[in-house]
């Protein structure tokens, strides 16, 4: 019997058993749909946490101030400012690792415009901070460094307060109050989305960080600031530039050896490579757990053969005796496995592809169809059929045909 003629007869055998192959498919189509759907939502996880560690920037360094101990108190970390612009304009001309340093200083302040206001963040800042953060403006300008010098009352807006105040008006000339201070909207930034953290990044109103000192929040600490970004020159620099921003600041600090810095060096590039790797060992480990299922229905189709060969002993005995060989017995019923786990992988595709269109859709989670992960779902459908099968397309083949006419 050649496979043709071998797939015709399994296919009417599976045709006359309509519900019970049905009911076998269902396991492999289950598997299928959640490896597919568990592997989509994993993958969109990890696109996720991708795309907020491109929004930050690339090859970053933040420094922090630290702890400090003044007349026997100790001030807990980031308590006191520790930090200067002098820092930071030493780290950008006399470290070669580094691209560019940004000093930055972070408040909170109400936004008016109008009848309008909004809380928001008040980010001083200089012209750097928008290349390293390689934060685009999709209307107006930057503010630029004669601004910072001669401390400016202008302002770049970004999405969330620019919404919020305008709406669809244009705000670009536009004059807002921080704190009662008139400041002139120069700029829009790009929309960025949600940090790693889960912060609305386009809730932000950059201005010059010598206006951010002087006229909004205080001269206590003219000259000190917040916190200070680094780029690295290239991704092979920033271990480099780590190491080299510690020890200028440990010199300008007057820091001796032993003694605790009043400041801290994190790697931002480490630690978001961490958490995409961690995100993509949880896709991993999605996808495993759901493969699970797959085996479950391959069980199930063993079961069923098993059945089926027990029912059928008689007409395996007849087509025996009319001549069949033990090879078409084994094809025949391999057939039949492998037909039921290859429809039920197909229905299972588009159940999986479905299901995570409705996750996306109604629950709000982010997917991505992997085709990989389709292609390897269909392809261990197959596998396992075939596995599952042999066993019981084996035993039917090797029945003997005396036996097997005589049974009832």
């Amino acid at each position: 019997m050649n496979l043709y003629a071998a797939s015709k007869v399994a296919y009417r055998s599976l045709r006359a058993n309509k519900m019970r192959s049905i009911l076998t498919m269902l396991g492999m189509i289950i598997g299928v749909a959640a490896v597919i759907a568990m592997v989509a939502i994993g993958a969109g996880a990890n696109e996720r946490i991708s795309a907020q560690i491109a929004s930050i920037g690339s090859n970053l360094i933040m420094i922090l101030p630290g702890s400090t101990t003044s007349g026997g108190l100790r001030s807990g970390f980031g308590g006191v400012p520790t930090l200067t612009m002098g820092d930071a304009r030493a780290i950008g001309k006399e470290i070669p690792a580094v691209g560019l340093a940004g000093p930055t200083i972070r408040n909170t302040a109400p936004v008016v415009y109008g009848n309008q206001n909004w809380s928001t963040i008040i980010q001083g800042v200089t012209p750097e901070y928008f290349q390293i953060r390689e934060w685009m403006v999709v209307g107006g300008r930057y503010f630029t460094a004669a601004e910072v010098e001669a401390a400016a009352k202008v302002a770049v807006l970004g999405q969330t307060v620019s919404n919020s105040l305008f709406g669809e008006e244009n705000p670009i000339g536009k004059i807002v109050r921080i704190k009662r201070v008139p400041f002139t909207v120069v700029g829009i930034l790009e929309k960025k989305g949600q940090s790693p953290q889960g912060q609305d990044q386009d809730d932000v109103v950059a201005v010059p960080i010598t206006t951010s000192q002087k006229k909004l929040f205080g001269s206590a600490h003219v000259g000190m600031v917040g916190v200070i970004l680094v780029q690295a020159v290239n991704g092979d620099s920033v271990k480099d530039a780590e190491k080299q921003v510690v020890d200028l600041l440990r010199q300008r600090h007057r820091i001796g050896p032993g003694q605790e810095p009043d400041f801290s060096v994190r790697n931002l590039s480490e630690m978001l490579a961490v958490a995409e790797a961690s995100t993509r060992i949880m896709s991993l480990l999605l996808g495993a757990i759901a493969s699970v299922s797959l085996l479950v229905g391959g069980i199930g189709i063993m079961n069923i053969m098993l059945v089926s060969v027990t029912e059928r002993t008689r007409e395996i005995g007849i087509r025996m005796a009319v001549g069949a060989r033990e090879r078409d017995i084994l094809l025949q019923f391999l057939i039949e496995a492998l037909v039921l786990a290859v429809t039920g992988g197909t229905i299972g595709i588009l159940v999986g592809v479905g299901g995570s269109w409705m996750i996306s859709k109604f629950a709000g989670w982010s997917t991505m169809i992997s085709t990989g992960a389709v292609l390897v779902a269909f392809g261990f459908s197959g596998a396992v059929g075939i596995f599952f099968g042999f066993y019981p397309a084996r035993k039917a083949s090797r029945l003997d045909p005396i036996e097997a006419l005589r049974y009832e």
